[in-house]
């Protein structure tokens, strides 16, 4: 039995390609204007509630400051993250990863195990026991899956000026267009401290192996 499916591999490399581009993106259209309010308006300096850095070239797509390049770049790979997500989430409730692996028991719920989940991890053991994923790792894939990522293609939506006529209750869930603004950057950074966990925790696990099954699919039976 394979350790990962084709259809995780495939979204793992398709997501992580998206949310990098969309990620580097992002920050060249926060260069056009590095600040956030709360509310519907926002242009002053003075009302804002954060002044984001300058990112530096390297760091955002295109390398240089091209507000239209950006927005082409990022409204192309969130349609590629929205159908990658949508297609994964169907696939794996039809094949049953999502209650098999990633949805926490019942017994996993209790504190005594969620300490000694705890207490393995700050002892840099990994061993995940009966299933695939132990609870930590549940509890922050289903926290990526069913809360930053849908959170954050919602409030891409609502900052669009676009879908105001097909979804105009998006400004009221979220209290405006420039909230929404504010909470899609915090969402994006959120997703990205997950991401840099992630590779902190496979660099610790054994990457090469790690790599190996992400790529070819591995034995569940190595997984243990």
């Amino acid at each position: 039995m394979k350790k990962h499916r084709l259809s995780t591999r495939l979204w793992h490399w398709i997501n992580l390609l998206a949310l990098v581009i969309l990620f580097m993106s992002g920050l060249n259209i926060s260069n056009a204007h590095p600040w956030l309010y709360w509310g519907q308006w926002g242009f002053q300096p003075n009302t804002a509630w954060l002044a984001v850095t300058r990112f530096p070239g390297w760091a955002t797509i295109p390398g240089h400051y091209d507000l239209a390049a950006a927005r082409d770049w990022h409204i192309l790979f969130a349609w590629v993250f929205v159908v990658g997500l949508l297609a994964y989430l169907l696939i794996a409730l039809f094949n049953k990863h999502l209650g098999r692996d990633i949805v926490p028991h019942r017994k996993e719920w209790r504190w005594s195990a969620i300490r000694a989940d705890i207490a393995a991890h700050l002892r840099f053991d990994f061993n995940h026991g009966e299933g695939k994923y132990n609870f930590l790792q549940k509890l922050a894939y289903g926290v990526v899956l069913f809360i930053l990522l849908p959170l954050m293609f919602l409030t891409g939506m609502a900052i669009s000026p676009g879908f105001d006529a097909a979804f105009p209750w998006l400004l009221d869930v979220f209290g405006g267009r420039q909230s929404a603004r504010s909470l899609h950057f915090i969402v994006a950074w959120c997703v990205f401290g997950f991401f840099v966990i992630h590779v902190l925790l496979v660099l610790l696990s054994g990457p090469v192996g790690q790599l190996r099954d992400m790529i070819t699919g591995g034995r569940f039976d190595e997984a243990a």
